[in-house]
């Protein structure tokens, strides 16, 4: 069940997010958060993010936009160490609080607390879109570039930052996904060279067969979108995505997962 669902949700998700404003972590984070820890979860998702990634680069990394890539990239590539390295605290950290539900001892850690409200606040990003509707001024790239940056570094949820600063940026459409292609592999470089402890885990070592079969399912799903998913329009999937999130929000927060 666990491969089934994964490479389903690698699949089809990786083909939608070279035009999508949302990312493969985004869904494949917590479809690994219902079989594992959340911070081996995160940094699964961070292995499969960052081969996909270096999958779609050779594919339209060519069309990267060099001055966009300085002021976005360089601020997200130091955010990312940050928000990684706070994941890594929060993993140390006692029980928030606990409860009994049904005759189960329910305990929440900060890491799935701060992951479920995350997931929560995006959730409300996909459903609603507000981040479509403002104006940024290029200005604010850099800033871009560090939200962005954190947050993809504490729980892999970078896309929707990066696409509401970069689509502000005057980018042509191929240059819009060449440039958050390669910003998206900075990212996720600096957040697996601090998750590194976490990715020489046991959860990761026992599940390498499930993590190459996700990589796999991403390259296809990258292939075939490069090819026909371009004219889709994508707010039925952000639907799906937004109310599923929210459930799993829901699920950390209460630490049923």
């Amino acid at each position: 069940m666990d491969y089934l669902l994964i490479c389903i949700v690698a699949m089809g998700v990786s083909g939608l997010t070279l035009f999508s404003g949302f990312g493969l972590g985004t869904l494949l984070l917590p479809a690994f958060v219902l079989f594992f820890p959340v911070q081996a979860a995160v940094a699964m998702t961070a292995v499969v993010h960052l081969a996909n990634n270096l999958f779609k680069l050779f594919l339209i990394g060519n069309k990267a936009d060099s001055a966009t890539l300085l002021r976005f990239g360089l601020p997200a590539l130091a955010a990312g160490f940050a928000g990684a390295w706070l994941l890594l605290s929060l993993a140390d950290l006692e029980p928030v609080y606990s409860y009994e539900l049904w005759g189960r001892h329910m305990e929440v850690y900060p890491v799935n607390l701060v992951i479920g409200l995350l997931m929560g606040f995006f959730a409300m990003l996909e459903l609603y879109s507000p981040l479509n509707r403002l104006q940024i001024s290029p200005v604010y790239l850099p800033l871009g570039g560090v939200l962005s940056g954190f947050f993809g570094g504490l729980s892999g949820h970078q896309g929707a930052f990066r696409s509401a600063f970069l689509l502000k940026s005057g980018l042509d459409k191929e240059a819009f996904v060449g440039t958050g292609v390669v910003i998206a592999v900075l990212v996720d470089v600096s957040r697996i060279t601090v998750y590194s402890g976490m990715v020489h885990s046991p959860e990761i070592r026992e599940n390498l067969p499930l993590i190459a079969a996700a990589m796999l399912a991403a390259f296809a799903g990258a292939f075939i979108g490069r090819r026909v998913l371009s004219k889709i329009t994508f707010r039925t999937v952000q639907l799906i995505v937004g109310i599923m999130l929210m459930l799993v929000s829901i699920l950390l927060i209460l630490g049923v997962v």
